[in-house]
């Protein structure tokens, strides 16, 4: 007989100790309704006096393929699901369901590394909701191979998983048109084009040559405006940022007011887009008479500002993507987004 403290004490020696099936012992954890008080009793005594700890969790999800959790693949470094208030946002609607659900959350970063597919291919979860990452990225291919349901959350879009997110094209169309009325020295301030994160000044970039499908798709957008209104894209001054940062996003902010002597900005996120009106408050310059600015998300601060934004629900798209990982059908068709004009456009 083994005792608390040896090897791991299983079912059936409980079974045989309290005179009952192993079935029984397993209804007294999975479903005690359907066990007699007093067998109920008798069995968790025994158990606790054996040592016995309860059915292997892992051998449990392998008998029903259900590990209760889902698997969200960042693309990024552990600490940014907490530093980016758009991955904040999402990510509490990811978490609302699975409280909703009972089930749990599993972050896993990756950052481009050998081993980030070895990692998202052993997680024990039962479904993967991706955010937004690089076309060739080497993760996509491995969730949508696994069998198990896959939501990618802004792109790209891939066979195999369903995507979630606004229409990024036609919104940052409407908000270039928003932005650059008016403007003689129109520029844009961007998310980073590729996972090598380098800031620069950009004259004009081919929209091709960007590697994440959000940050490609506002370009695109941006573009198609400066063609209708017959502004030459090609000479279009993009500010490239490492990260969506407010402090990181200072210096390439400066450059738009400095060097390209801007009069309109159009930031792909709302802070980006803080990090303007902080350079030009610190040059006395006038919002939006001597500069016109706008950013992206409707976060809680964008009111407070009075900054033309796109407003869209990430915590709405982070339920999506946690019903869709759960097997479920989610919504159909792009997210909802709406422009929200104020004071820091003309």
């Amino acid at each position: 007989m083994s005792s608390a403290g040896s090897s791991r004490v299983t079912m059936a020696e409980v079974a045989r100790r309290c005179g009952v099936s192993p079935m029984t012992v397993s209804y007294c954890y999975n479903q005690p309704d359907r066990v007699a008080p007093d067998t109920l009793r008798r069995v968790r005594e025994v158990a606790a006096e054996l040592g016995y700890r309860g059915p292997d969790p892992t051998a449990r999800s392998l008998r029903r393929r259900h590990n209760g959790a889902i698997g969200v693949v960042l693309g990024e470094h552990l600490a940014y699901a907490f530093e980016d208030p758009q991955a904040r946002r999402f990510l509490a609607g990811v978490a609302e369901v699975c409280r909703e659900r009972g089930i749990g959350l599993n972050l896993i970063p990756t950052t481009g590394e050998d081993e980030d597919v070895d990692r998202v291919r052993s997680a024990s979860v039962d479904g993967y909701i991706v955010w937004t990452t690089v076309d060739s990225d080497p993760v996509l291919p491995v969730v949508t191979g696994l069998h198990k349901p896959v939501a990618v959350h802004g792109g790209p879009a891939v066979p195999g998983a369903r995507l979630v997110g606004i229409d990024n094209r036609a919104a940052a169309r409407e908000l270039a048109a928003r932005t650059f009325g008016g403007a003689h020295r129109p520029t844009v301030l961007s998310f980073p084009f590729g996972r090598d994160r380098r800031s620069r000044l950009e004259t004009g970039p081919d929209p091709d040559h960007v590697a994440f499908p959000v940050t490609r798709a506002r370009l695109l957008g941006v573009y198609d405006h400066c063609r209708k209104a017959g502004l030459d894209t090609c000479r279009l001054p993009v500010a490239v940022v490492a990260r969506n940062d407010r402090d990181d996003a200072a210096a390439m902010a400066d450059v738009l007011l400095d060097a390209c002597d801007t009069d309109a900005v159009l930031a792909m996120s709302d802070q980006l887009a803080f990090a303007v009106l902080d350079s030009a408050r610190r040059r006395g310059l006038h919002v939006p008479n001597d500069v016109a600015v706008s950013g992206w998300d409707d976060g809680p601060d964008a009111r407070r500002e009075g900054l033309t934004t796109i407003a869209q629900s990430l915590l709405d798209q982070g339920r999506a993507c946690a019903l869709i990982a759960l097997g479920d059908r989610g919504p159909s068709g792009p997210a909802a987004w709406t422009a929200s004009v104020r004071a820091s456009t003309r």
